[in-house]
């Protein structure tokens, strides 16, 4: 797990809401504090499907929703010429990228042992914090995914010119 402060909130932000930058995530949560608190539970609801759309990969892919369906919702919540007084995102890694990372990374550590590589991105109206976290689906003493993880969201950054300083 690492913590990163994002040195240029406006391009960060201008990345994460209009740009497709982070579209190889999905969301979790958000939450974002305007005149009101606005919570987004980012589990795919099962009500609204059919039994078989709901089964159908192609209709819905993942458990949670992509992070490109739901930016434009977000960026509604957020756009203005107020500032949010806070705002929290969990989104997690798609499933083929953490595979990737795993294999380039030459862990002994699978993929179905890693329920998620998760990017937590806070603003507490003082600054943006980004907190890197695995979830495991089960405990296990190699931490390897957890470094690995740390360096590919530190190169993913980069490659996207956003800067950041570690805390």
């Amino acid at each position: 797990m690492t913590a990163l402060k994002v040195t240029n909130v406006k391009q960060f932000m201008a990345r994460l809401l209009t740009g497709e930058d982070f579209d190889c995530f999905l969301l979790e949560e958000a939450s974002v504090s305007t005149y009101n608190t606005f919570l987004i539970d980012g589990h795919q609801n099962k009500a609204f499907y059919t039994a078989e759309e709901w089964e159908d990969e192609t209709v819905r892919p993942y458990d949670l929703s992509e992070w490109k369906t739901v930016r434009p919702i977000c960026f509604d919540l957020i756009k203005g010429t107020r500032t949010p007084a806070a705002f929290r995102f969990v989104l997690h890694l798609i499933p083929k990228y953490t595979e990737s990372i795993l294999t380039k990374g030459g862990s002994s550590v699978s993929a179905a042992q890693v329920k998620a590589f998760v990017l937590t991105i806070k603003y507490d109206g003082a600054g943006l914090i980004l907190v890197s976290g695995t979830a495991f689906r089960t405990f296990l003493p190699d931490k390897t995914p957890d470094t690995l993880w740390d360096q590919a969201l530190k190169r993913f950054l980069s490659e996207k010119d956003i800067s950041f300083e570690e805390l």
